[in-house]
């Protein structure tokens, strides 16, 4: 009757470990789909995406779940992002991308090559001056302009130079970014492939940007009570991502965030069957990719006092294989960053926890400003690392081997507690 019982308990056990990693999978197809444009800001594919988050964490049994408004400006584009050069139509996302701060612009336009090899920038701008070259565009290598970003920086001005827009070539696959979108600028930026043509004449580009001002979106909060209320825990990720690149192109973001949000909901759900000794928080951020709006906003205005919390973890890309496992930590963190290293060293579940510099790259910082104990986990340098913040960020692409041992590290973290 003993043998009989304890394999039942394995069985169980095996099949819980099953429902998660299935659960866990379901999630990130679901929100790197196209249903949900690349969850940005425009068409309301965030908020979409955040409606699908609550009802998500009812089914997983959660004893409250509230959504946590906040606004923010953000530059995006729906709308029109068609590119020609020399007749060549390029393709949004593959051979270009635009800067997250880029305003409207419509019409044909020169390239004008810069001599990177015998660099003169009293020439430069006498040439961009000159009638044969006024008002185009001008050509070179990213880094290149970020050695000589005094002279850029006047190119981006109206005022300072007349050209039209900079043309970056930067290598591939393209990024695309949000940070800095919060305001437009004079000129747009665009960002292109290695191979982009080195002589090509002129470019045709067609590209609108929508700003958007004191747009709402929500934080998605659920709370699985435990015995004990004085303390809490929060599991935190972002769900929001990029969104769109024109009528066609979406960036679906599965490894960043889908993955890490698709976690903290399998973590509620494996709180809500086992209840914990303290309560859980498990957030979902907006506005992530938009300089931690969500987050900011959440940690000005808690739930519950953040001098309650145990320990935050922020989990920010799960879908990767590398065998090491990047985190950063708050000072007010280390202790419990000691149990997280003396768990892995006894269980093995990742190579090693490298530990990087704190800094603001993700949900955790505006807490760790705050001085509350925390740690931030990101799977990065694997296998689908090169598709973050790209189109090929996709479930096709994504990895789901290292989603068990960062589910497990955590959970015996929370036991040993």
């Amino acid at each position: 009757m003993k043998r009989l019982l304890l394999v039942a308990l394995v069985l169980v056990t095996m099949q819980l470990q099953a429902q998660d990693l299935a659960h866990y999978k379901r999630v990130v197809k679901e929100l790197s789909s196209a249903k949900y444009q690349g969850r940005g800001y425009a068409e309301d594919g965030a908020n979409k995406a955040g409606r699908w988050i609550a009802k998500e964490f009812k089914k997983a049994g959660a004893d409250a779940v509230i959504c946590q408004p906040f606004k923010l400006n953000i530059n995006t584009f729906p709308g029109k992002m068609e590119v020609e050069v020399d007749g060549q139509k390029l393709t949004p996302g593959v051979d270009f991308t635009v800067r997250e701060f880029n305003p409207s612009l419509k019409g044909e336009f020169k390239l004008y090559y810069i001599d990177m090899e015998h660099y003169n920038s009293e020439k430069l701008f006498a040439d961009l001056a000159s009638p044969e070259y006024e008002g185009a565009f001008v050509v070179c290598d990213f880094m290149f302009s970020f050695k000589h970003r005094a002279d850029f920086k006047r190119l981006q001005s109206k005022q300072e130079c007349s050209n039209a827009g900079l043309i970056y070539t930067w290598e591939a696959p393209l990024k695309f970014y949000k940070a800095y979108g919060e305001t437009v600028k004079e000129k747009p930026i665009l960002w292109v492939r290695p191979d982009f043509p080195n002589d090509a004449k002129r470019i045709r580009v067609d590209m609108e940007n929508e700003f958007l001002e004191d747009y709402e979106c929500f934080n998605v909060i659920a709370k699985v009570e435990g015995q004990k209320h004085d303390s809490c825990y929060l599991f935190t990720a972002h769900y929001d991502h990029l969104g769109k690149l024109g009528k066609k192109t979406y960036y679906p973001g599965a490894h960043d965030n889908a993955s890490g949000t698709a976690t903290i909901i399998t973590m509620a759900a494996h709180y809500a069957q086992h209840t914990p000794e303290y309560d859980m928080y498990f957030v979902a951020f907006s506005g992530e990719d938009a300089n931690l709006r969500g987050s900011e906003w959440y940690a000005d205005h808690p739930i519950a006092p953040l001098e309650q919390i145990k320990y935050l973890i922020n989990i920010d890309m799960v879908a990767d294989n590398n065998p090491a496992q990047y985190c950063e930590v708050s000072n007010e963190g280390m202790a419990g960053f000691a149990r997280f290293e003396q768990i892995n060293a006894e269980k093995g579940y990742f190579k090693a926890l490298d530990r990087g510099e704190l800094a603001g790259n993700s949900d955790h910082y505006p807490f760790a400003l705050r001085k509350v104990p925390c740690i931030f986990f990101m799977n990065e340098n694997g296998d689908a690392f090169k598709y973050y913040h790209t189109v090929y960020d996709t479930w096709e692409n994504s990895i789901f081997s290292n989603y068990e041992p960062t589910f497990k590290l955590i959970r015996d973290f929370i036991d040993q507690q």
